[in-house]
């Protein structure tokens, strides 16, 4: 989908700033902070531990500056065989000093945040696209974890140490898949396949879940703003392995030594696993008795409209994710559901808060050193920071695609579409004796443009209906539709 209109750019330029201004979103950093910053990256040490032999490289989206990863693996040998993975995260702690100014501002800002029209960041760029970011051919700080895999990349031991190291190679989603697909990937990238597979069939094995839904990315080139709809390539779900192994060890570590925060889910209710094999029987996928839900998902091909629908209504699935933490008495509740394991976020602190506590905890764990009094004052404060930063990054992106929708949409009122309705009406019934019942509404899935939608009209799940656009209103950022009359019940 792609948008030229003059007059609906105008207006969606608009909508974006008001929905900033909405949520408070934080853009400018204080000047206390920024010159903090740069006291921090004048004042900076490396590690002692040097693993700069180590060629580590980083995979990434187009254009990425804040680079929190970066991994390097290797085959052990036979006979016992398995695998070797190294695994470097930015030592964002390095630069934080605790209670500090940048400390305080990042606890506001929670994680940063992505809008069509720009980034707003954790922290200062001089530390998150520089002095921290793990950019080739520089040297650069970073907590480094350290596995041994079995021949079924099942993992039989695990550290983590600060060290110094040096990306060699920058690295795209799409540039390692053009490789693997064309025979003329090299070993590091042979060796992430082949682990990545691995250890995707234990996620099947153990009962977790992924929910991999295609792309849908804003992009303003500066003059007009398109929506981008694309699947995700199967290297982004390799690497993502190495980082789900990488939480779900750090949470084994806090566990083990009492003290830490993890990532939890709790398991979806019958209702909602009961919802969603309806909807699976109504978009002509249905979803066998035998098979576990996450085994199913696997099965889509988003690429099919009706696939992508129940992709999307899968995300009912996922609720309920909050963090958890503990110091002392561990928590009765400490798996992620859709990963069927116990879990943390740890992968990522550049972009997101929490992060930078758990790794200093297991650093210190590992090390067998105490956990510092700055992250134990912290832990009880996380949960909710962390929650609120979540609502705001949601409503931020969720604001953001309908705006930008109704602004594709903005001159085609009128207009029929092709659709699937993935939610029906319920009954209507008044409010009070005498007040009129509301209007009957559902949800559809618009087959082009694919986007989900409000829906006015007597409506039945899974069935194929044409609508028409009654509304898309740029400034209130919303689409609604109306089942056609020849199409209503």
């Amino acid at each position: 989908m792609d948008l030229r209109d003059r007059e609906s750019q105008q207006r969606l330029t608009e909508s974006l700033r008001l929905l900033r201004e909405e949520l408070d979103i934080r853009e400018d950093f204080p000047a206390d902070v920024l010159r903090e910053a740069e006291e921090a990256v004048a004042a900076h040490r490396l590690p002692g531990t040097d693993l700069r032999d180590l060629p580590f490289l980083t995979i990434d989206p187009p254009g990425s500056t804040d680079l929190d990863q970066a991994v390097h693996l290797a085959r052990l040998p036979e006979p016992a065989g398995g695998f070797e993975v190294w695994y470097a995260i930015a030592d964002v702690p390095l630069f934080v000093a605790p209670g500090g100014a940048i400390d305080a501002e990042a606890r506001l800002r929670g994680q940063t945040m992505y809008a069509p029209d720009g980034r707003i960041s954790l922290h200062p760029e001089v530390i998150s696209e520089d002095a921290a970011s793990l950019l080739p051919e520089e040297d650069r700080p970073a907590f480094v974890w350290h596995f041994r895999l079995d021949a079924a990349a099942v993992v039989r031991s695990v550290t983590v140490e600060r060290a110094v190291v040096r990306s060699r190679r920058q690295l795209t989603y799409a540039e390692v898949q053009a490789d693997v697909d064309a025979g003329r990937a090299d070993a590091q990238l042979e060796l992430l396949q082949e682990i990545g597979l691995l250890r995707i069939q234990q996620e099947l094995d153990r009962g977790g879940a992924s929910l991999n839904l295609p792309r849908q990315e804003i992009i303003h080139d500066g003059g007009s703003y398109s929506i981008l709809t694309e699947p995700a390539l199967p290297c982004e779900d390799w690497n993502a392995q190495i980082s789900l192994m990488t939480g779900m060890a750090a949470a084994r570590m806090m566990i083990d030594g009492g003290i830490g925060v993890l990532r939890t889910m709790p398991e979806p209710d019958d209702g909602a696993l009961g919802k969603f094999r309806r909807q699976s029987e109504a978009l002509d996928h249905p979803w066998p008795e035998d098979l576990p839900y996450g085994a199913f998902l696997r099965t889509l091909d988003v690429t099919d409209p009706r696939q992508l629908a129940l992709m999307h209504a899968a995300a009912s699935l996922f609720r309920g994710a909050g963090y958890t933490a503990f110091d002392g008495a561990v928590p009765e509740a400490v798996v992620q559901s859709a990963i069927a394991a116990p879990y943390a976020h740890t992968t990522a602190p550049l972009r997101r808060l929490v992060d930078r506590f758990v790794l200093v905890i297991c650093a210190s764990l590992c090390a067998g050193e105490e956990v510092p009094a700055w992250v134990r004052d912290a832990l009880p404060h996380l949960n909710a920071l962390m929650a609120s930063s979540n609502q705001t990054a949601s409503r931020l992106d969720s604001g953001a695609m309908d705006a930008v929708q109704a602004a594709l949409l903005s001159n085609r009122i009128g207009e029929a579409f092709s659709a699937v309705v993935l939610q029906g009406s319920p009954p209507a019934v008044a409010d009070a004796p005498g007040k009129q019942a509301p209007r009957l509404s559902g949800t559809v899935q618009v087959t082009e443009p694919p986007l989900e939608a409000k829906c006015y009209g007597e409506l039945v799940a899974g069935e194929r209906v044409t609508v028409v656009l009654l509304e898309a209103d740029i400034a209130r950022r919303r689409l609604r539709f109306e089942v056609k009359p020849t199409d209503a019940r």
